[in-house]
């Protein structure tokens, strides 16, 4: 029980605003039955881009016995102000030990992200300061890399009260565009019908709002109800402490966030069903958590993001909690201003011509490379046809030899004696002048009786 309570305040000082966006109904029986058999509980998702971080370092500190007994008598400010994180000086060394290899796994990680980064812009990165890149990341100290010291759990939670408080701020903005951007289209889906067929579309879609409109809303009525659908009483017996204690399905003692949610899932399945036209998905998680909104401003009045019984308590003593007083919806209230939707319609416009100057550009760039492929075809036949040609010469040329005096061994050239015909038509051999000299000097025949030398 204590342990139960110590980690829902430890995850939630330093989570501080976390939410969950998905809720089921409640199964007392199934709920009860995974707290006894020490289940693992559903964890919440902060969304934040260092939770897996966030969350290892919190199991960590909370294996610390000294951490974990400063923890349960710390209140939100002692937290927020960084007065806890002086506390990790006393913590055991395989406790710092475990939160140095954290650190420095997170560290690796979000140099992965920054290389990763460089990368895809063709940014030169072989020089990387990443000491001075790391600054960009407030949820650790990127001057000591290799150690997790009380400056980087105050800035992990600092940076995590921070993100986290502007969490419901965000949903609602990108709520309040998707609902611009709907309106835009059915503005101009009905531009693009005649008169007629534009009225009974018009008809159509007002129709469908005024069933939305008929849904109840949220009020002790609807406690009420859950008391009598969900956990099968009798709502002419309704209690409150009872009704707290039955939701609160980790027996923590408080509501949190998610816990919170789950007391309106049955009323928005009743008006909103995905396999319905009108009802849009959408709007149900917006709904839900403008009521959680709704409930923690009349309720939660230490504003720690948590619903103590004394707190719930105090809330059902008052005149309007059983005055059935309605908080205001979607329907009451819209999303955005007229003003807001003509801003955003000129924006939808620049960036619809900015895209069609770029799809302008793509195609001229698109069109210059056909020309440029189509020149390069031309060239590359060209030359083929050079190849051709070159190559058919070579085969027309006459054989080495023919009509070439005779070579060597070596590739000396030899010269034959020239030839003649006499007048008898038989071929003479042409002689050297000095050859036929020398023949006419020597005698006819040789000399005959020479003496003989002994």
């Amino acid at each position: 029980m204590h342990l139960r309570r110590m980690k829902l305040k430890c995850a939630w000082l330093l989570l501080l605003l976390a939410v969950s966006v998905w809720s089921v109904p409640i199964d007392r029986k199934e709920v009860h039955q995974e707290v006894k058999d020490g289940e693992q509980e559903e964890s919440m998702d902060t969304g934040l881009y260092y939770d897996r971080y966030l969350r290892e370092v919190i199991e960590v500190l909370e294996t610390d016995p000294h951490f974990r007994e400063k923890l349960q008598t710390a209140n939100t400010e002692d937290i927020k102000n960084g007065r806890l994180s002086k506390e990790l000086d006393l913590v055991s060394h395989n406790v710092r030990t475990r939160l140095d290899e954290l650190k420095r796994q997170e560290v690796s990680r979000l140099r992965m992200l920054l290389k990763a980064k460089l990368d895809s812009t063709n940014t030169q990165s072989l020089q990387m300061d990443h000491a001075s890149l790391l600054k960009q990341f407030e949820h650790l100290d990127p001057h000591n890399q290799n150690a997790f010291e009380a400056k980087d759990l105050e800035l992990l939670i600092s940076t995590a009260t921070k993100d986290l408080e502007n969490y419901d701020a965000e949903r609602h903005e990108e709520f309040k565009r998707y609902e611009m951007l709907k309106e835009h289209e059915r503005r101009e889906y009905l531009k693009g019908l005649d008169q007629e067929k534009r009225e009974k579309e018009e008809q159509r879609m007002q129709e469908l709002k005024d069933k939305h409109r008929q849904h109840p809303k949220g009020s002790v009525a609807q406690l009420r109800e859950v008391w009598e659908e969900t956990d099968r009483l009798d709502p002419k017996e309704f209690n409150p402490k009872t009704f707290f204690k039955l939701h609160d399905t980790n027996e923590d003692g408080v509501l949190d966030e998610q816990e919170l949610e789950a007391l309106f899932t049955k009323e928005l399945e009743k008006v909103y069903d995905p396999k319905n036209e009108e009802d849009d998905m959408m709007e149900m998680e917006e709904e839900r958590l403008r009521m959680r909104e709704h409930v923690m401003k009349n309720v939660d009045t230490n504003k720690d993001r948590l619903v103590s019984l004394d707190e719930f308590l105090k809330s059902t003593e008052k005149k309007d909690f059983n005055t059935a007083k309605e908080w205001e919806t979607l329907d009451a209230k819209p999303a955005y201003t007229e003003g807001e939707l003509q801003r955003f319609e000129a924006e939808l416009r620049d960036k619809e011509e900015e895209l069609k100057k770029r799809a302008d550009t793509l195609r001229q760039e698109q069109e210059l490379l056909k020309e440029r492929g189509k020149a390069l075809e031309a060239q590359r036949r060209e030359y083929q046809q050079a190849v051709l040609e070159m190559s058919q010469r070579q085969k027309e040329q006459p054989a080495v030899g023919d009509g070439q005096p005779p070579t060597g061994p070596r590739g000396e050239l030899q010269f034959q004696p020239l030839k003649h015909a006499d007048k008898a038509g038989k071929v003479a051999v042409m002689e050297n002048p000095e050859d036929a000299q020398v023949r006419n000097n020597l005698p006819a025949e040789p000399p005959q009786n020479l003496p003989l030398h002994t």
